[in-house]
């Protein structure tokens, strides 16, 4: 798969108030990347820098090879942004604002009545195009930002709670239009509904206190791969010690502590606990205790952020 955005060491401060620090990722043709942290742990701020409307402080953001900083006009051609809130004109009639929207993207004029038509038949809004935006429910004024943002068909789109409003109808419908919009784009979003972010991503990364703590792929159909182990207990300036062992097992993607002895582990595929138990035992570890996890992403989430540890992923 094509890589649509790189970002390299993402940093934003905001006076002394670090929002961001040494965020690294990459997005893919076909993907779609869910953003998950509690409240200031970033996520918006991420989202605003990958859209290019805040500056990092450091970093480097490339957006189909282009540097956002250096060429922003161009790099911005290829993504659609719904911010959480979507920048609408209560003034103007829904297609009103879409052309207005439109003209902004530099479509060109015959090719706009296309455009629209096209964008309103995705998010819903075919019978509202002569209704004042200040007549719209939450869930229109939406699904208007979600049209807008897909106008110019972008090759990256970067979504902040794009159910946030709308009904258990529509938000089931919303995702599958991102769904299909995936197959050729890339696709980032923020969500608090971890059951959301669940069934649309492909990929999650967690953010808290604006650090990455963890990122995982979502294999919906493989075999738990993630593991509860207790090893023997050890003196407490041990403990770094022993995560650092555990996170050079070969067989180990990502390793969090839960507590002195107590560790949750994502094993890389097709590792298995036989693999864990052997290369543990090699690397001198005493292990007590290996359960196997469901798949869990709210189990996952509030044991990275209840830990309040680094998580690794390679």
């Amino acid at each position: 798969m094509d890589t649509l955005a790189r970002v390299t060491s993402l940093s934003r401060r905001f006076g002394h108030y670090q929002a961001l620090q040494g965020l690294a990722l990459e997005l893919r043709q076909g993907e779609v990347l869910g953003l998950l942290g509690p409240n200031g742990a970033g996520k918006t701020t991420c989202l605003r820098l990958l859209s290019g409307t805040l500056a990092p402080s450091a970093g480097r953001i490339e957006i189909l090879g282009i540097d956002l900083a250096r060429r922003p006009v161009a790099a911005k051609r290829h993504l659609g942004y719904l911010p959480e809130r979507p920048p609408l004109f209560d003034e103007l009639k829904v297609d009103e604002y879409l052309h207005h929207c439109a003209r902004l993207r530099r479509i060109p004029t015959r090719a706009r009545a296309a455009a629209l038509t096209r964008a309103k038949g995705l998010c819903g809004l075919e019978t509202v195009g002569r209704t004042l935006i200040a007549k719209l429910s939450k869930g229109y004024r939406q699904r208007l930002g979600l049209a807008q943002a897909i106008l110019h068909e972008p090759r990256i789109l970067i979504l902040d709670e794009p159910t946030d409003g709308l009904d258990p109808v529509q938000i089931r419908e919303v995702r599958t239009l991102i769904r299909d919009l995936a197959r050729t784009s890339g696709i980032i979003l923020s969500s608090h509904i971890l059951s959301e972010v669940q069934a649309i991503c492909d990929r999650v990364l967690v953010l808290h206190r604006g650090r990455m703590l963890f990122q995982d792929r979502f294999e919906r159909t493989r075999p738990t791969q993630v593991w509860r182990v207790r090893l023997a207990p050890i003196m407490t300036r041990q403990a770094l010690d022993q995560i650092h062992t555990l996170e050079r097992l070969y067989c180990v993607e990502a390793a969090v502590a839960l507590g002195e002895d107590r560790y949750r582990l994502l094993l890389t595929p097709p590792a298995t606990s036989t693999d864990l138990a052997r290369q543990a035992l090699t690397a001198g570890l005493e292990l007590r205790e290996l359960t196997p996890e469901p798949h869990d992403l709210e189990r996952v989430f509030f044991d990275l952020i209840g830990a309040g540890g680094m998580g690794s992923a390679r």
